[in-house]
């Protein structure tokens, strides 16, 4: 256990986090995803809600501020419009961390985007569109 860090953070998902560049992207993954065919790289936190990670990850993960849609959600196959119960969640954690809210993307478009992705970590969220992808951003030094 480390101060200030969130035990829900695993040391491999920290490690990641810690080697991601900026612009480099993330999916946080619910318990329905073909994460083990999209994947680079990944991690595992069975039994964890999606949103509760993201809060974790949040806290320590700086969202890009230079690129428009820096943290998309998958959209409702055949009703683009509709907002999952995990999404709301989601903007409600973003909004916490000051974080962008999430733009929807088309499941295939989701996927394509996934599998370029640094990382994949497939958590235990059941809530049907549980995934998120986040967009590393960078941390300014502190001007003197």
């Amino acid at each position: 256990m480390l101060k200030g860090i969130s035990p829900l953070l695993s040391p491999e998902l920290l490690q990641t986090l810690c080697a991601m560049g900026h612009g480099d992207t993330i999916v946080l993954a619910d318990a329905n995803f073909p994460a083990s065919a999209r994947a680079r790289r990944l991690l595992r936190l069975p039994g964890l809600a999606a949103d509760a990670v993201l809060d974790a990850v949040l806290a320590l993960l700086p969202i890009d501020t230079f690129i428009g849609d820096p943290v998309r959600t998958m959209q409702v196959v055949g009703d683009p419009a509709a907002v999952p119960e995990a999404v709301r969640a989601f903007t409600t954690v973003l909004a916490r961390h000051a974080g962008p809210a999430p733009v929807g993307i088309d499941r295939f478009s989701f996927y394509a985007q996934a599998e370029q992705a640094y990382a994949i970590v497939q958590t235990g969220e059941t809530r049907l569109y549980g995934n998120i992808l986040l967009t590393k951003g960078v941390i300014e030094a502190p001007r003197a």
